[in-house]
């Protein structure tokens, strides 16, 4: 049975329809603070308020989405939290910000003080990896919220970060014949769970060892990588026309930095799990609609940077591939296939 995204019940096209209702809500507190100016309000990686002293602050919020029921299934905690930070710090550093403080929010049904531990010794972990400190959080204990009687939690964050007008980078510098760098993942990362936990654990099970990926848990619990320290690096000693991270959405992501061709003729291999989930059952195009293919982290950029950049992400020991191209024609190919 061919499964997708919308069939086990998220609807990216209705998620995006409902994401630009609330941009046209939020818009309308874009100017009641009289401090802080909005320079770059929804709809990218993060949003940014010019404050006194012409300095500028980004946010970004996000979570671990349904990766934690794997966590919760397997009872093991101790890395989630990286994937908390991972999320928020990938994200804000894609609009040229780095960043400097981090809050997290953790909802449970039950005071469990050993995952609790358990969690924050990745959130630890995660933010001295991206070089951010944790200030604070919230611990709520919601036994109504969460139905049944087990445990069960959800993990979400948000992190602040500094920049210049200066550095700032939204895609809009990015033309036809710049060089898209696609830097290597870890694994699923912490997008695309309810269609990978469907397909999968309908003909496996999570202690199942799979050939060429081993124990089917573990793999799936596989922190996500933190980009923070290549990128700012080469932020700052080259010249970058985009940034994407390559989260919900996968690759159709590229599409918010410019409205622009993404000719992608030369993605690795793809990724054992992956392809465990795609011979379950799910098609080649909602694949790469959905799952990051192996790719964490994309780097558009003219050719002629392109070896500098590649050189810092190897020095950080991150592996990167020259996946494709910026072309004309608008829209995201895949082996010259039209996904978006």
């Amino acid at each position: 049975m061919v499964s997708s995204y919308k069939k086990v019940g998220v609807d990216i096209t209705a998620i995006k329809k409902s994401q630009k209702t609330i941009g046209r809500m939020i818009s309308s507190t874009h100017k009641i603070q009289k401090l802080a100016k909005v320079a770059h309000g929804f709809g990218h990686y993060a949003g940014i308020v010019q404050i006194p002293g012409n300095k500028f602050l980004a946010t970004h919020t996000d979570g671990v989405g349904t990766k934690i029921m794997i966590a919760n299934m397997m009872k093991k905690y101790d890395t989630i939290g990286i994937d908390c930070i991972a999320m928020n710090v990938n994200d804000i550093i894609c609009i040229g910000a780095t960043p400097v403080s981090f809050v997290d929010y953790i909802a449970a049904n039950k005071n469990n003080q050993h995952v609790f531990k358990k969690v924050v010794g990745g959130l630890v972990k995660g933010a001295r990896q991206a070089q951010v400190p944790i200030i604070g959080g919230e611990t709520a204990i919601m036994p109504d919220l969460f139905s049944g009687n087990n445990f069960a939690m959800d993990l979400a964050g948000t992190v602040v970060g500094v920049l210049s007008k200066k550095e700032m980078i939204f895609g809009k510098s990015i033309k036809s014949g710049d060089i898209i760098i696609g830097v290597k993942s870890s694994g699923l990362h912490s997008n695309g769970y309810t269609l990978a936990r469907n397909v999968l654990l309908s003909k496996y099970k999570l202690n199942s060892r799979v050939k060429g990926i081993g124990h089917l848990g573990n793999a799936m619990l596989k922190p996500t990588e933190i980009y923070v320290k290549p990128v700012l690096e080469a932020l700052a000693k080259c010249k970058i026309h985009g940034l994407a991270h390559i989260t919900g959405g996968s690759f159709t992501k590229l599409l918010r930095l410019k409205n622009i061709g993404y000719d992608l003729n030369n993605l690795p291999k793809t990724p054992p799990l992956m392809q465990l989930i795609q011979d379950c059952g799910v098609e080649s195009k909602e694949m790469y609609k959905t799952f990051n293919m192996g790719i964490g982290f994309c780097v558009i950029a003219p050719k002629n940077n392109v070896a500098k950049i590649r050189s810092i992400f190897k020095k950080h020991k991150f592996v990167t591939y020259e996946i494709g191209k910026i072309t004309s024609k608008k829209g995201v190919f895949i082996n010259s296939k039209k996904i978006a």
